[in-house]
């Protein structure tokens, strides 16, 4: 499973209208309001920002991975944003974030979600590539960015 296979390009922000850590994460929930997989979007939401509540998912590196797992969703959500403008996420390093992932997986995929999360922090734990997420244009320029990165993985 690689990330750039479940992203598309509907679901990516190349910035967010707000620079609240709530209102960004309602953002990225927003963007499957017409999805086929997902069941009932107020659950998801309250799943995730109940998770965010118990810890942040600002895990460092300038990235937060705000996720869920809940029965409201037919398969694994994942959307993406970033933004220019660092934004105070509260992050388990002090420091302000550029890029949140978020990931919303049914309670009974457990293993596919946690091989997901693990995924995308090796992903963005790599300086070259948050710089060159940093410097995308566009939705299809992002997605190229995670297809190349990828693209030597053996799936895990």
């Amino acid at each position: 499973m690689k990330v750039f296979e479940l992203l598309e390009e509907k679901f990516i922000l190349t910035d967010f209208k707000s620079y609240n850590k709530e209102d960004i994460i309602n953002e990225l929930i927003d963007l499957h309001d017409e999805d086929e997989n997902v069941i009932d979007l107020e659950l998801i939401r309250s799943s995730v920002l109940k998770r965010e509540e118990e810890q942040s998912t600002g895990v460092g590196e300038g990235f937060a991975v705000p996720h869920g797992k809940c029965e409201a969703v037919r398969d694994i959500l994942v959307s993406f944003g970033k933004s220019n403008k660092p934004i105070d996420y509260n992050s388990l390093d002090g420091q302000p974030v550029h890029f949140i992932f978020l990931i919303v997986g049914e309670e009974n995929q457990v293993g596919k979600y946690i091989k997901l999360l693990g995924r995308i922090s090796r992903l963005m734990n790599k300086d070259d590539f948050r710089q060159k997420l940093i410097e995308a244009k566009s939705k299809s320029e992002i997605l190229k960015i995670f297809e190349e990165e990828e693209k030597n993985y053996n799936d895990v």
